[in-house]
């Protein structure tokens, strides 16, 4: 029985002292605990006179912005309030496998206070008016909105790269992010968009479609699009990009895939990182081998470590202390890359044309190092 009552006192007592560690240490603020912010993240109130409606704009900026004498692309995110997060994340470790670049992500939500989102998508994301939507077909607007007052907002407000722009949009969004290409090509260089609602208005995509083709002169872009494989409509967008990429369109790179195993809204995490590799994808150029040759040998830091660069057929190959092997690929005659991982080398010459080093810049910072033979 004392057994019996000591065990009883002891629970009591650890329960008691495990809540006084609890307030003590500030987390009996659980009732009523802070909102989880975004670190690197900005949210902008922003109304826009020709939507009659307010926005919010979250932008997120790249580690390496502080750098002000570099300008940066910029990626544009349809309904922001839904995907802002998850493109961040996705974006965050691409960036850390050297798959993009550093870019600004703009992400666009609607504002006022209890939004009706499912409204106003099929208001401002849509190109024609359907019966069972009468307040649709506003996409002509919406891109005027984007176009007129959101890019030059940010462009005003931010080091940004104005050549250099990519439009993201899944569903209603991804049916709005084709409106903009085949209407107004030139304003982004890149388009990414998952499970496009071209179902829509019995496919009016397709007219704005053949106008694109028939124009007689077409900007460089890249697309990527996706479906989910188990959408019931995952048959009519592979005819809609099968029929695109057939037209062969002069200035449109375009690649389309199915996303098995995925549906209308989960497709969007592999759908977007896809499009990001895709529209993102980096020169690999095939040089003489004289100028590769011209790199191979041993390179040696100030801290002694070195690295050999070797040729292997029409490639280089560096070769660690260990003698593991990287193969870079070479985006122009002096600047390599490596595939899926941070790691980018840039071959200096001397004022006499030799090869005096190479700078290697990896996520975690950058070295030079000395060419020794």
């Amino acid at each position: 029985m004392k057994n019996s009552t000591l065990f009883i006192a002891l629970i009591f007592f650890d329960c008691f002292a495990l809540s006084a560690h609890v307030q003590a240490s500030g987390i009996d603020s659980l009732n009523s605990p802070p909102p989880v912010e975004i670190a690197g993240t900005q949210s902008l109130h922003f109304t826009s006179a020709i939507m009659g409606q307010e926005f919010d704009l979250y932008v997120n900026l790249p580690r390496d912005y502080q750098d002000t004498t570099k300008s940066v692309p910029v990626v544009y995110l349809l309904d922001g309030q839904w995907d802002f997060t998850l493109l961040n994340a996705i974006f965050g470790q691409q960036y850390y496998d050297g798959f993009v670049p550093s870019v600004i992500v703009v992400g666009i939500a609607w504002g006022r206070k209890n939004p009706d989102f499912d409204f106003l998508r099929a208001r401002d994301l849509t190109p024609s008016v359907v019966p069972q939507s009468p307040q649709s077909g506003n996409a002509p607007k919406f891109l005027q909105f984007l176009t007129t007052e959101v890019i030059p907002f940010i462009d005003a407000h931010y080091r940004t790269k104005k050549d250099d722009r990519t439009l993201i949009g899944s569903s209603l969004g991804g049916l709005f992010t084709l409106y903009t290409l085949f209407t107004t090509p030139e304003m982004f260089n890149r388009y990414v968009l998952t499970s496009p609602a071209i179902g829509w208005d019995k496919g009016v995509i397709s007219s704005y479609e053949q106008k694109f083709a028939e124009r007689k002169t077409h900007p460089h872009v890249k697309l990527f699009m996706a479906d989910g494989g188990l959408e019931s409509g995952a048959g009519s967008f592979q005819k809609f990009a099968d029929n695109l990429k057939g037209q062969n369109i002069e200035g449109l790179e375009m690649e389309s895939r199915i996303l098995e195993g995925m549906g209308h809204s989960g497709g969007k995490a592999e759908g977007f990182t896809r499009g990001l590799q895709y529209v993102f994808t980096r020169p690999s150029l095939t040089l003489d081998p004289a100028v590769l040759d011209q790199y191979t040998g041993t390179y040696q830091s100030n801290s002694d470590f070195k690295v050999k660069v070797e040729r292997e057929n029409d490639r280089l190959v560096g070769v660690g202390p260990d003698g593991s092997k990287i193969p870079v690929f070479a985006e122009s005659a002096e600047d390599f890359y490596a595939k899926g991982q941070y790691l980018f080398v840039h071959f200096k010459k001397n004022e006499n044309g030799k090869v005096a080093g190479v700078q290697i810049d990896q996520f975690g910072g950058s070295q030079f190092l000395k060419k020794i033979d």
